[in-house]
């Protein structure tokens, strides 16, 4: 006698933990990422097909990330007095607005260089808000015991949308031009702030009052200047997120345009980046490295392939397996170095000495796009792409001569899984005698 299977809904049915805002959350996260990584590449191959160079498509990417620089702080200021799923909405409509506006230029043949421009920096505004909103949002959706697991989740969705989104948006540059593909990402948005603006927040609790934005950020400023491993590597990534930006946003088109067919393999090369992150995240889920900032940063040396494999450059499959291995890295690093915030930082501070962080790893890539152009017609494409894979090699080995670097250890866990940085004990193992560098592990806090 056979047992009847499960009825089909019961199988289909989502995790207790995964609630409503958890899920409208994930939904949504997934719809922007598939969009805006199409529209990365479609933004770019707009800049060229309406004649524009090198120099412009830089102009264009460094439109993007500079006033996201310039309002990061702002925007996590907005988010600490403003309910944040309604700074969310506001956000995604701007970026509806921006992109549907851009895309229409692009399909009727009208878009020039200082339009495009304008409509990129009004997508970052966009995101300098977002962002900080959207900052521990999935977290405070679930449960405290279900955090864990629905992090990762949420992380393989999103490197999911990115590798969708990127093949999806090379193909469709490919098949039907730019300009509809950035129309898509409006849409993206618009479906995406729909859905935010169903979220459930009436147990959010009330926010302590704010002693004042300056502050807030001065005693985020010593907290960040206190612990050389932190500042070390922001500094470090400031210049390298800046090499891949300029690698990425300028010169990758222009070798796939030139060497290996276009828009589609170079998609496919950003879709395998993507596989690579997935990769990443599912090893990082099963392995707890003991010394985890000395494995993150050596797994930095690997992001320097991409921009050598173009500096070559190598074919379309090379190019995806090189693309591939620094996906894995990469995300490898990105885990360490989250477990590392969460483990050393306390939590009051943890937001911001995470503005510091992203101010400090995004403020070169403005500079590094607008200087592409520039640096490519001084040293030739091959000799900038190869400077750039140097430059990351070198700063990640300077990285590497920091004590508290290769010293950091992941806090024990004590019974029931609680981490044990609630104890009062430094995790940065001291050479005998100490050596007084390791004033960051020393204050723990419960």
């Amino acid at each position: 006698m056979t047992t009847p299977s499960p009825h089909p809904r019961a199988r289909l049915r989502r995790p207790a933990w995964a609630g409503r805002n958890y899920t409208l959350l994930s939904a949504a996260a997934v719809i922007t990422g598939i969009g805006t990584s199409g529209a990365l590449i479609a933004s770019m191959f707009a800049v060229y097909e309406a004649g524009g160079s090198a120099t412009d498509a830089g102009l264009v990417a460094a439109a993007r990330t500079l006033p996201l620089v310039a309002f990061l702080l702002i925007g996590g200021a907005v988010a600490d007095r403003f309910p944040r799923h309604r700074v969310m909405v506001a956000a995604n409509t701007l970026n509806f607005l921006s992109q549907g506006l851009f895309g229409l230029l692009v399909v009727t043949g009208q878009a020039q260089l200082w339009q495009m421009a304008l409509l990129s920096a009004l997508g970052g505004v966009g995101q300098a808000f977002f962002a900080p909103a959207a900052e521990g949002m999935v977290l405070s959706s679930v449960g405290e015991g279900d955090a864990g697991r629905a992090f990762a989740l949420f992380r393989l969705g999103m490197n999911g949308a990115h590798i969708g989104g990127a093949a999806l948006g090379g193909a469709l540059v490919a098949g039907v031009g730019p300009g509809w593909v950035l129309l898509l990402d409006a849409a993206a948005f618009a479906l995406a702030g729909g859905l935010r603006a169903f979220l459930d927040v009436s147990g959010v609790p009330a926010r302590e009052k704010s002693e004042g934005l300056v502050t807030d950020l001065r005693v985020g400023w010593r907290e960040f200047v206190s612990r050389p491993w932190l500042w070390a590597i922001v500094l470090q990534f400031s210049v390298v997120n800046a090499v891949v930006a300029a690698a990425e946003s300028v010169y990758g088109p222009l070798v796939a345009r030139e060497h290996l067919g276009g828009a589609v393999p170079w998609g496919l090369a950003l879709s395998a980046f993507g596989a690579g992150t997935v990769g990443g995240a599912l090893l990082m889920m099963r392995w707890r490295p003991r010394r985890m900032l000395l494995v993150g940063i050596l797994c930095v040396f690997p992001f320097a392939l991409p921009t050598a494999a173009l500096a070559v450059p190598v074919g379309a499959r090379e190019l995806a397996a090189v693309m591939f291995v620094s996906g894995v890295s990469i995300e490898v690093f990105g885990v360490t170095w989250m477990t590392a915030l969460r483990q050393e930082i306390p939590e009051e501070k943890l937001s911001r000495v995470a503005a510091y962080d992203w101010f400090g790893s995004l403020a070169g890539v403005p500079l590094a796009a607008a200087l592409a152009g520039p640096a490519m017609g001084v040293f030739g494409r091959g000799g900038a792409l190869w400077g750039g894979a140097v430059v990351i090699v070198v700063l990640t080995a300077a990285v590497l001569c920091v004590p508290q670097v290769r010293r950091l250890e992941r806090a024990p866990q004590a019974e029931g899984g609680i981490p044990a940085r609630a104890r009062p004990q430094p995790t940065v193992k001291e050479p005998p005698g100490g050596s007084g560098e390791g004033t960051a592990s020393a204050s723990v806090t419960g």
